[in-house]
């Protein structure tokens, strides 16, 4: 199954973006590109990264771009969580304000797109369950290293995403299942489009464009995850490059 991501050329001489901090761990985020993102040591690291990450994102998503692009911190956050290990709290500026239809039709288009590529990427692996990567413990326990760790990972979170807006979906069926389930449930609510910030678990604030851009986002740094151990555990021409990474 596929789904239709308008193809558009983009004349963009800023990207705006969001900078989640704790010590010498940082998170960049781009506002423009919805679920694109880098990390480093600090913020120089990660912006220097930001070229090549937004080439790829928009030969992913059917975009064009012209180059040069001049990076922008247009909001930051001090954060207490383990940054290193991509845990994030930050909401977007942008993601108090009501979504527009057409955009939220974009966004829902590009999250269906990115769990279909996430399904596909997974699927093809030579051996779901082989790994050249040692076991590394993070915050959220051990660190996923196999194709099959992974991709029940990413599905997962899917219905904790979804319950912090209290849409219930429970985690039945493949990745792109779950994302269709929930949305059917979300668009029963005439009024789904509604601003309405929610504090969620541990004190997080979340909103719709924050759930959308949470699943862009989490299925990013996990497929790029599968995408390089794959690579090193059996070779750049046996791994689907779906996502159009740059390693």
């Amino acid at each position: 199954m596929g789904y239709k991501i308008e193809v558009m050329e983009v004349e963009l001489l800023k990207i705006e973006c969001i900078w989640e901090h704790n010590g010498n761990d940082s998170l960049l985020y781009s506002g423009n590109f919805i679920g694109a993102f880098t990390r480093g040591e600090s913020l120089d690291e990660a912006t220097k990264k930001m070229d090549s990450e937004i080439i790829s994102y928009c030969e992913w998503a059917g975009h064009s771009i012209i180059l040069p692009l001049e990076i922008a911190v247009t909001q930051e956050k001090l954060s207490n969580l383990n940054i290193r290990d991509a845990d994030s709290d930050v909401i977007f500026d942008s993601e108090r304000i009501e979504l527009k239809n057409d955009e939220y039709n974009r966004l829902k288009a590009l999250v269906l797109k990115s769990a279909t590529d996430f399904y596909m990427m997974y699927s093809l692996f030579p051996n779901k369950n082989k790994s050249c990567l040692p076991s590394r413990d993070t915050f959220y326990g051990k660190m996923p290293r196999t194709a099959e760790e992974i991709y029940q990972h990413t599905k997962n979170v899917n219905s904790y995403y979804w319950g912090e807006i209290g849409v219930v979906v429970g985690n039945d069926g493949t990745i792109l299942e779950n994302r269709i389930r929930g949305f059917d449930i979300l668009e029963k609510n005439r009024n789904f489009l509604a601003v309405n910030v929610i504090e969620g678990s541990y004190g997080e604030q979340w909103s719709l464009p924050k759930v959308l851009r949470r699943f862009l986002w989490h299925d990013r740094i996990h497929a790029k995850a599968m995408y390089r151990m794959g690579v090193k555990t059996f070779g750049i021409d046996e791994i689907s490059n779906v996502f159009s990474f740059k390693i």
